[in-house]
């Protein structure tokens, strides 16, 4: 069957009547500014280079040259084939701190992008490299909340990635084990797929039991991954307006990172922790998701068609050598033929 995937582009065609109309009236005002210099047989006289016939000839191949270039750009298309293919991965699902905290520094540095900002930074590179897997997401503080259930429209994922931030979370804290336990029941159903949870956070938890939650999570055969972001230093927590966060005295809340939480938490769910801040986080995190077996997740099917723009564009190609090689001129080696008058010695 004959189709079109852009046929809106067709609607141009309907623009060929008004060039050709242009074309005309310019080349009759041509004409016309001619008879102005004598009579026109007179005029033509003195030009018989000029050819009668070949600028129409030229009208119709420029006019030919705009349809096919209009058809190529609806894209043609003809017959067609379904396609399936069956999607090997695993299922992921991504806790996010969301907590005030996030909003410090993840250096030394206090001017440097924040933890949050970092952590995005990792997660857009690792979901990038999640083609094949189904991914989901939560954000939490002292609570979590499903951001994005378990899906495998990686483009949606990057979307609601992008939208978080730490105005998210009504109740601050951190509470990683509810994050961990709300994951860990987000997941199919399936006991064949293998299924990762990846919490990022600087490790500050003081709502409940992370650590517990990661090793229950691991025992249903799920396992969790930690990156912690942020510095061993400290660093104080922006309020937005320039100024920082201060405890009753109005001295500066100082964060830290706490790696050994972090590190209790991912040897918990047999996982790995991964520095935020190490060259080699997206590696490390990838290689280890890489590890965990892939299985068949969805079939997807698709229909294919024949592309039949080449066709049109051969002969576009060839009506532009025509135009090309003909000239208004009256060609040298034609001018002893008189196609459309009898000589006088044929009289």
């Amino acid at each position: 069957m004959f189709g079109f995937a852009y046929p809106q582009y067709l609607y141009l065609l309907l623009l060929l009547p008004v060039v050709a109309g242009l074309m005309v009236w310019g080349r009759n005002s041509r004409i016309k500014k001619l008879k102005t210099f004598g009579r026109t047989e007179i005029v033509e006289q003195q030009m018989p280079d000029v050819s009668p016939y070949k600028p129409w000839i030229q009208l119709s191949l420029e006019l030919l040259l705009l349809a096919l270039v209009i058809i190529i750009l609806a894209r043609p298309r003809a017959g067609s084939s379904s396609t399936s293919t069956t999607v090997h991965g695993i299922e992921m699902m991504v806790a996010v701190d969301v907590s005030n905290s996030m909003n410090a520094s993840a250096t030394d540095d206090p001017q440097d992008i924040s933890r949050l900002q970092r952590a995005k930074m990792i997660l857009e590179k690792i979901i990038d490299r999640s083609q094949n897997d189904k991914v989901g997401l939560i954000v939490f503080a002292g609570n979590a909340y499903m951001q994005m259930p378990m899906t495998s429209d990686v483009s949606s994922a990057k979307l609601f990635l992008n939208g978080i931030n730490t105005n998210m979370a009504p109740t601050q804290g951190t509470a990683i084990g509810a994050a961990i336990d709300m994951a860990a029941s987000a997941f199919s159903q399936s006991k064949k797929s293998q299924k990762t949870i990846i919490v990022i956070t600087d490790g500050e938890n003081f709502e409940d039991d992370a650590v517990g939650a990661a090793s229950r999570a691991r025992k249903n055969g799920i396992q969790v991954n930690v990156m912690g972001v942020g510095s061993d230093h400290g660093a104080p927590i922006p309020m937005g307006d320039g100024s920082y966060l201060t405890d009753d005295s109005g001295q500066p809340v100082v964060t830290y990172l706490n790696e050994k939480m972090a590190q209790q938490i991912a040897d918990a769910g047999k996982g790995v922790y991964v520095n935020g801040n190490a060259s080699d986080a997206v590696e490390t995190l990838h290689d280890t998701l890489d590890k965990l077996s892939k299985t068949d997740l969805a079939t997807v099917s698709f229909t294919q068609h024949d592309e039949q723009f080449p066709v049109f564009a051969w002969i576009a190609l060839l009506v532009i050598v025509a135009l090309m090689l003909v000239l208004e001129r009256k060609n040298p080696w034609l001018k002893q033929f008189n196609f459309f008058t009898k000589n006088d010695e044929d009289a």
